[in-house]
This record gives C-alpha cells, structure tokens and sequence, in this order.
C-alpha cells in the first residue's frame, strides 16, 4: 500500500514533510504500520490539482458519469473482500459486520447514486426562467473513522456524478481502507486531479482544506465539537459547508408495543458497531409502569452479546477504536454509577478473559434521568440508557430535550399514533418499528447534529449550485 505517499493529480506522491503517525489495531494495542501525516503544502498542491481538473469535468456528459460510478463500483466489488479485513484491522468491527455492513456500504451507496443520476433532473424550466443545477466546483471531504469507507463513499460518490473535483482527508485513525479506495477509483479510470487524497490530522490538513480560498464547499462528518472548529475555518471565505455530526437518538417504547421484540431490536440498534455510531439509538424511553420490566430484558439481552477478538467467528462487539475513545467510554460509565442510575448489565472495565484490546463491556443502565450526564453526552460506546416517562406527551419532550437531532426511534402497534409522535420529534429521521435501511432518504440532523444532508437525491443536490438564466424562454 501506499503508506508514505499521497494521491494528488493521479500519481502518488510523497509528502512535503516526513511526518508519520502510526496505525493501532485496536484489538491488540499494537501498531500494524505507519502512514505519512499531511501539512497546508501538501493541501495546495492538492487543491491546484483539483481546480486544474473541474472545467474539462465539470462538462462531462451524464452517461460519461454514470459509466464511472458503474466501473468504480465493480472495483469496490471486486476488492470488498480486502477492503473488508482492512477496515476490522484498522478500527477493530468484527470481520463478518465488516464484510456485510463496513465494506459493502461502498458498491450499495454507488448503487443508489447511480440511481438518482439516472433521473435527477439538472434544468428545469420556470416560466421563461431557465433554472439550471451546476456542480459547486472544488471540495474538501472529511471523513472519520467509524464508517470509513460508508462516510467516505457517501461523499465522493456524488461529488462525481455532480461533476466536481475533491481532495479528501480521511481519519488519521482509520487511513488505510482509502487507500485502497484511491486505487480503486484511480484503476476505474477517474482522470488525474478530479479525485485526491491527502492524509493527516485536524490541526495540519483539515483546519487547511477548510480554510483553503481555492475549495469551494467542506462536506465534513464527525464529531459536533471539530464540526464548529471546520465551520470556523471555512467561515472566512463564505465556502457552503455540510455537516454531519453527533447525536443521542431517543428511542420511544409507546405502551402497545411488543416489549421483547422492541427491546432487543433496540439493544441492537444502540450496540452496532460496538456503540460507535451518530445514528446509534441510545436513549430507551419505556412507560414508567413497564422500566423495570424493560430493564429485566435489556440486562438479558445485553449480556447474551459475544465481546472479542474481530477475526472470531461468533464475535458480535470488537474493540472500541483507539484508547483515547475507550478512556472516554469509562469515564462515563463510572459517571452514571456517581450520579446514581441503576447498572443493569456490564460496567467498567473490559470483559472477563480479555486482557489487551480496548474491549468495553456491553452495559445498561436503568432508572437514568435526562439530565445524567449519559443521557446527554455522546457516549459512542456500547452504553444504553433506559428513562421512563409518565404520558407519551412526556416522552415526546424527553425525546426533544438534547441538543442533537439526528436520528430518533419509535416503536408501536397503533400506526397512527407512531406516525404522531414521529411527526412531534425534531430529528433529522425517525424510523418507526424498526424498518431496513433506505439509502435513498435524506440522512442529517437538526440542530447540533448538523445541516446539509446526504444520500439520494438530497446527497448529490448538497454539491450543486442553482443558476437562474432569467428570459430564456422569451
């Protein structure tokens, strides 16, 4: 791989500086390699390259873009397997939800892109007034290290179909699955500066790519609080910048629901991929006359989970992604045992038999209080919080109370009243009893979860501009 090296105007280049971090596969502790770290000179050559390529690009032909999405995505098909146990070394999912979820997302997403090239209208006519979709120009990607390829590919996928020109920063954490993205897209045949990627941190690379005056758009998701930082950056030269950020989904039990099924779905949606998900629904909001019930289940359930080595067959949990995120998944557990919620399942410390990995134990907390730190923090970890309430009109306020808006949860038989109660909650998607998963609905949060969205339709309009050709009709 391409370890030491950036891709930028189609060749792979080293680095201005020979800076390194090393990359930590988290169920050992150990480092498997190192890659370079990128600095501001490496982001203008970066940027340059992108904005020599947008004018021949940007003039590309629909069919030209959809036989390049479809060539790109036999090239994730043809390499899931790799990229699948890249991604379970680097930030330690187990190789089985690596294979059907982490990696697959790359050849699923490109599939729904293509989709909506097909039929997304670029000009429409309004009257006399011609209103026309043209791509925005150069943009910053940034991407974190949770869904490496998923985030990644939900950016880059319809960048290209919009006909713009990118450099992407993928997580320091989490590098080595995009750089076997960028020869994927290189072997496709993307011409030389549309697509670039220059690794490295917030401080050397994305705090530059988000300030640079040649980028004309930031798409960027991570956490709320480097989401500001990358708002601040761009703010100065008036770049649209997207965000996708944190969040603390509610999840409301409505008192005809199926407790056992509701419940152990739930769990499910709160610890897939080990908890380290915006979208994960972490607070469980049960009729106050159902908690202990709910609890008795969800301690149950949780404790059937299978926590371990990633390369195990039966492994449900891997490691959390780097020390840093396992410390901060302790420290909260040990707050919501301080400020007096009821440990139902798991707790501090990693689970019985595993000594070395950062390996959290999957944990419940009962008789929580919304304003408990761990009803309110972002915990990113395979932590559930379950809050009764007293009227479904309680729940829905409980639900809205938190300054996130991503994704909320609702379970019922009465479809009615689901549909109500989704319709009260302000969130950016509200899933109700627990349907697959449609890439081709918005996905982005309200409030501090962050503006813009992506995927479908939504997803490819986000690096468009609209021009008004006023009088063309007349």
């Amino acid at each position: 791989m391409h370890l030491n090296e950036f891709y930028i105007d189609g060749q792979w280049v080293a680095p201005a500086e020979p800076r390194h971090v090393a990359v930590i596969n988290p169920a050992t502790e150990e480092a498997i390699c190192e890659v370079a770290l990128g600095n501001a000179a490496d982001v203008d050559r970066a940027v340059a390259a992108a904005r020599r390529a947008f004018p021949a690009f940007s003039a590309w032909t629909r069919e030209q873009r959809l036989d390049l999405l479809a060539r790109i995505r036999e090239g994730f098909l043809a390499r899931q397997d790799e990229l699948a146990k890249t991604i379970s070394r680097e930030m330690g999912a187990p190789l089985k939800f690596s294979l059907s979820a982490q990696a697959a997302s790359g050849p699923n997403q490109l599939e729904e892109t293509i989709r909506v090239l097909e039929g997304f209208a670029f000009e429409t006519m309004r009257g006399t007034t011609r209103v026309v979709r043209e791509p925005i120009g150069v943009c910053g990607l940034i991407t974190p290290w949770n869904w490496p390829v998923n985030q990644l590919i939900c950016k880059v996928a319809p960048a290209l179909a919009a006909g713009c020109t990118m450099v992407l920063k993928p997580s320091e954490v989490s590098p080595l699955s995009a750089l076997i993205v960028a020869e994927i897209l290189h072997d496709a045949g993307v011409p030389a500066g549309v697509f670039n990627l220059v690794n490295g941190d917030g401080p050397g690379v994305g705090e530059s790519l988000a300030a640079h005056p040649g980028v004309d758009m930031v798409s960027f998701t991570g956490s709320t609080r480097a989401g500001v930082l990358v708002a601040k950056a761009a703010a100065d030269t008036v770049k649209r910048v997207a965000q996708e950020l944190g969040g603390k989904a509610p999840n409301i039990l409505l008192p005809d629901t199926d407790w056992e099924r509701s419940v152990t779905l739930g769990i499910a949606r709160c610890f897939g991929n080990s908890g380290q998900s915006c979208s994960a629904a972490t607070r469980l909001l049960v009729p106050r006359e159902q908690h202990d019930a709910v609890a008795e289940i969800a301690g149950r359930v949780a404790n059937t989970y299978r926590v371990g080595d990633p390369e195990a067959e039966d492994t449900q949990l891997g490691p959390l992604v780097s020390q840093a995120q396992f410390d901060k998944v302790q420290r909260l557990i040990e707050r919501g045992i301080a400020e007096g919620a009821r440990l139902v399942a798991g707790g501090p410390g990693r689970p019985d038999g595993l000594e070395r990995g950062y390996y959290v134990r999957p944990t419940i907390f009962a008789d929580v209080h919304n304003d408990m730190a761990i009803a309110r923090e972002e915990i990113f970890g395979p932590v559930l919080v379950i809050i009764p309430y007293d009227s479904v009109e309680q729940a829905i306020e409980i639900a809205n109370d938190t300054p996130y808006g991503l994704n909320a949860y609702v379970q019922g038989a009465d479809m009615e009243r689901a549909r109500r109660v989704a319709a009260a909650l302000r969130a950016g998607a509200v899933h109700i009893n627990y349907p697959p998963m449609d890439r081709g609905a918005p996905f982005g949060g309200y409030k501090q979860s962050g503006n813009g969205r992506e995927w479908g339709e939504w997803g490819l309009s986000e690096f468009l501009e609209t021009k008004a050709i006023v009088g063309y009709g007349a």
